[in-house]
């Protein structure tokens, strides 16, 4: 039978990672999260107990599995008020099942620091109940102390819910620009010549929010060829030492750095990034083989036991400008001239929005290099940008497990490094193309699903450069091996974005000037308009509500 709880009581789990060392790095920062989170409830008169407990052995107090997870929901009182509480990356598989029967409310929260994907793991998990139909409340908090926090808490105490401002969302009209006209008919193209997903097994990492059902993905004009990650590595195979080398020689010609070392435990190593070189070969064979328009790699589970990380090969293809690979046999180049988009961690949502992004930029003689960063911490700055110019505002903090297109950054590859992924994450290591995204206009977005529909929500920003001494400070509180940007958003607070978006990644993609990126934004609308996708227009664009 379900534990009882008492009145003004409620009870808290923790969903973790599903790899062993994540957690046991990352639970002194959960522990010291949950202390300030127990304060907090206490100062409301309120009880917090733990529905499962501190493991010894494992040195964690985590749920790390979708067995366990069951498990712990089993003891709990499906009524009791319930808080997920995440100051790490969190596998949302591992607690969904409770979740989606759980009668009483939710409260999922995470503590505002860029130190360990709490905020993210939060927002996947935000993504995914909100696909399943469960109804969820969400806050955030430096130290659970601030009016923000504390006026949240109350309201749900009280009501068991918290209203968030989403007075930023609005409806996107029927635009009728010649952008607009340009995105309709690129839509209507897609639904009547239809393309090709490429999906490297789904369900990466517990992302239920990534995964688009045939249903409604099929509407739009794009089917999935559902690929193996086996079929990957036997590829990866195939290919010749050679073959490798000269990707890697065509990387430092263009002036990309690579951070080697001799401990491939610890170090990033030559053999790391020929045998990456390796996978990116493969997948652009087999993306070929299939007619694929975009691809994605699951990599965690799976191949991480395998081979290096699939970051560097991600960034590579997502930019025009690569090392060419031709097919075999042929000796034609695949995917000549093109970036071929793929989505990391196999977020399908992400890569019908690549896929949209890729065709109306190409369109538009614009530069389609396209990438989803997590959306992973932020901080107001006041002062002066790198080149000298006032900026007082909030500055996002995106960063990608890995890779961005070299395209983003300021020199294209001569300003992209390449380090060992962290040990933690990635056991067999392998490179990342890191660098800090260039300064300019930007258009971001996310396509999710909720109420069985497909839903996006677009809206404006622009990259800034910050001075070295505080773009280092921010980069090193958080995975100083992974790729930043560092962007303000308009017309969308920090709060506002937390409490509407509903997944863990965002898509950005730039434009060379303010008009162009609305004309681009005006087209996005449009296109996705025309493949059935319901569009809310987030914030404003040179004051004007888009």
């Amino acid at each position: 039978m379900p534990t009882q709880t008492k009145p003004k009581e409620v009870v808290l789990v923790a969903s973790g990672d599903l790899r062993i060392a994540a957690n046991q790095m990352c639970w002194p920062t959960q522990a010291a999260m949950e202390e300030q989170v127990t304060a907090a409830f206490a100062a409301e008169g309120v009880t917090v107990r733990r529905g499962h407990p501190y493991i010894p052995e494992l040195k964690h107090g985590f749920i790390d599995s979708q067995k366990y997870g069951i498990e712990v929901f089993r003891r709990i009182d499906p009524d009791v008020p319930i808080v997920v509480a995440e100051a790490v990356w969190q596998y949302s598989s591992h607690v969904l099942p409770g979740l989606e029967t759980h009668r009483g409310p939710i409260l999922t929260l995470a503590n505002w620091s860029g130190q360990w994907p709490g905020l993210v793991g939060m927002l996947n998990l935000n993504g995914s109940l909100a696909k399943a139909g469960v109804a969820y409340s969400t806050l955030w908090s430096v130290d659970f102390t601030d009016d923000f926090f504390t006026n949240g808490l109350r309201e749900w105490l009280t009501t068991g819910k918290v209203c968030q401002d989403t007075s930023h969302v609005h409806d996107a009209a029927l635009p009728s620009s010649p952008a607009a006209k340009l995105g309709a008919r690129l839509g209507g193209e897609l639904r009547r010549d239809k393309a090709i997903m490429g999906v490297f097994d789904e369900g990466c990492m517990g992302m239920f929010n990534a995964i688009i059902p045939d249903h409604l993905l099929n509407r739009t004009g794009v089917y999935k060829e559902r690929l193996s990650q086996s079929t990957l590595y036997a590829r990866m195979l195939t290919v010749s030492d050679e073959e490798a080398q000269a990707v890697r020689d065509w990387l430092d010609t263009a002036g990309m750095t690579f951070f080697t070392g001799p401990d491939p435990a610890t170090d990033l190593t030559d053999e790391q990034i020929l045998t990456q070189c390796k996978m990116y070969i493969a997948a652009l064979r087999l993306a070929d083989e299939f007619g694929c328009a975009t691809i994605g790699i699951q990599y965690q589970q799976g191949l991480k036991d395998l081979v290096p990380a699939s970051d560097l090969v991600e960034g590579l293809l997502n930019n025009v400008n690569r090392p060419p690979v031709t097919a075999e046999g042929t000796g034609r180049v695949l995917y000549e001239g093109q970036a071929l988009p793929h989505f990391n961690e196999v977020d399908e949502c992400a890569g019908l929005d690549a896929l949209v992004t890729n065709r109306i930029w190409t369109e538009m003689g614009l530069e389609p290099e396209t990438t989803l960063h997590d959306l992973r911490w932020g901080e107001h700055y006041a002062g002066l940008d790198a080149s000298g110019a006032p900026l007082d505002d909030f500055v996002w903090l995106f960063e990608i497990s890995g890779a961005v297109p070299a395209n983003h950054l300021p020199e294209e590859y001569k300003s992209a490094t390449s380090m060992r992924q962290p040990p933690m994450f990635f056991r067999l290591g392998g490179g990342t193309l890191r660098g800090v995204s260039k300064p300019g206009e930007i258009v971001w977005s996310r396509v999710f699903v909720e109420n069985d529909a497909l839903h996006m929500d677009i809206g404006r920003a622009r990259a800034v450069a910050l001075p070295e001494a505080e773009t280092e400070r921010r980069w090193k509180g958080t995975d100083y091996a992974w790729p930043i940007m560092q962007a303000v958003t308009y017309g969308v607070s920090r709060d506002q974005m937390m409490g509407r978006h509903k997944a863990n990644h965002i898509q950005v993609a730039y434009a060379p000037t303010p008009d162009a990126a609305n004309q681009a934004l005006a087209a996005k609308v449009a296109m996705m308009q025309a493949l059935g996708v319901q569009v809310n227009v987030c914030g404003t664009e040179n004051g004007l509500v888009g």
